[in-house]
């Protein structure tokens, strides 16, 4: 079951996976159980990895100074199960603003925070594994 005590048992390993289509990007075993166990009934949420994946390019994030080096992702999911994704640079800029028309995801909200690696490569974690 996803909650917040099941999320904040997740405080930082080696173990990495990396995702199937931004290969620069990897995540934390914390993210992969969101991703595996974050939609609602027997439903994933890989959905949310692959939106947080498909801004790693955006010269919004790039040519950020602080964000290039952190970024600070959020969901909130409304009742109606519409969702807005946030992007913020750390310094309390919103730099990214999606909105998904329907998400099923089984959580209010959750951060997801993506940090540089210093080889070309981005960990995805969760703010429990910094």
């Amino acid at each position: 079951m996803l909650n917040s005590s099941t999320l904040a048992q997740f405080t930082g390993d080696m173990e990495r996976y990396r995702h199937g289509l931004c290969r620069n990007l990897i995540y934390t075993p914390g993210v992969h159980y969101v991703l595996e166990n974050g939609g609602e009934g027997d439903n994933s949420a890989h959905w949310l990895l692959d939106a947080i994946a498909s801004y790693q390019y955006d010269k919004r994030i790039n040519e950020n100074e602080d964000a290039k080096y952190l970024q600070f992702w959020k969901i909130v999911v409304r009742k109606n199960k519409v969702a807005i994704l946030t992007c913020d640079d750390g310094n309390g800029n919103i730099l990214i603003t999606q909105t998904i028309r329907y998400a099923d995801f089984c959580l209010p909200e959750i951060q997801i925070w993506v940090g540089d690696n210093g080889d070309g490569t981005r960990t995805a974690y969760l703010p429990s594994e910094h």
